[in-house]
């Protein structure tokens, strides 16, 4: 399983690179939000995944081993809502920018043939 998500946060991690070297707005904005995917699943990941067990409990007697971490969850579901707030932003300012220039170039210029 560790295997699995560690390849898999890799790909969406390069996949985003990739994209982020793009010429185009789009491209641009789809790297970041893969990138941030990466990131929200490896830190959701550091948390230890477990299946069915309390994030918190109020005995005073506990093993901090037989619970899951509470931290990652409520950092990645921060990453979450400032994730879709800045991608409006993002997609709001590509529009924008492709209506002042008339191309979606990050550079605003068609390439040269």
């Amino acid at each position: 399983m560790e295997l699995t998500l560690a390849i898999a946060i890799g790909v969406l991690f390069g996949s985003g690179i990739w994209l982020i070297l793009r010429p185009r707005s789009f491209q641009l904005i789809t790297g970041l939000l893969l990138m941030s995917y990466a990131v929200n699943l490896f830190i959701f990941a550091m948390g230890r995944l477990w299946v069915d067990q309390a994030p918190i409990t109020a005995t005073a007697d506990i093993d901090p081993a037989q619970f899951a971490d509470p931290l990652p969850q409520g950092l990645v579901l921060t990453a979450i809502v400032i994730g879709f707030a800045t991608t409006a932003l993002y997609l709001v300012l590509m529009i924008g920018a492709r209506g002042l220039s008339g191309s979606d170039h990050v550079d605003g210029e068609e390439p040269r043939e």
